[in-house]
């Protein structure tokens, strides 16, 4: 606990694309988006949240379905929560990123990582109440899971000191 406010301390955790994380604890969660997407859903009524970050739409091969693509990661997201006592109908996301630079990719991926999210989220009905997505910049994103609060910082290009762990004396102070 903190002696100016009496809530818990954020522990800190970075998101690895493929990967997803849920939040039973106040958590400060963050990852760097380029053309991958990364969905945030939150349950307000228990205070919990969770996340992921993937990097392509779609995989029909079952054997290789991983949380890499957009349409395992985000069903496995919603069903972690569930699992963990949300319920579905008052689940909200938020989508970040999908982002494409010509100068850096012949394909837009990142417009096909963010139809995959909103398509997923309509079919299980939870409301989007914000996106930050596509244009031709990178994202910083931290979220807040004790405020419910979340911070995104456009980027003209991702660095190797962006990723966790910080390097070159960054480090993660976002609580």
């Amino acid at each position: 606990m903190t002696k100016e406010s009496n809530r818990p301390v954020p522990g800190n955790y970075f998101l690895h694309p493929g990967f997803i994380y849920v939040s039973t604890r106040p958590t400060v969660i963050s990852t760097v988006v380029g053309s991958c997407v990364a969905v945030y859903i939150y349950y307000q009524r228990r205070r919990t949240s969770g996340v992921n970050h993937f990097q392509y739409p779609f995989i029909h091969e079952k054997d290789q379905a991983t949380a890499r693509y957009g349409n395992v990661a985000i069903p496995t997201l919603i069903h972690m929560m569930i699992n963990d006592g949300s319920k579905l109908k008052y689940l909200e996301a938020q989508i970040f990123g999908g982002a494409y630079h010509p100068k850096l990719s012949t394909k837009d991926i990142g417009i096909d990582n963010i139809k995959i999210a909103r398509q997923t989220l309509a079919q299980k009905k939870i409301r989007i109440v914000s996106e930050d997505v596509g244009g031709k910049k990178g994202r910083k994103i931290v979220f807040n899971t004790s405020a419910d609060e979340i911070a995104v910082v456009k980027v003209n290009k991702l660095r190797k000191e962006d990723w966790y762990p910080y390097e070159n004396g960054r480090h993660s102070d976002f609580s």
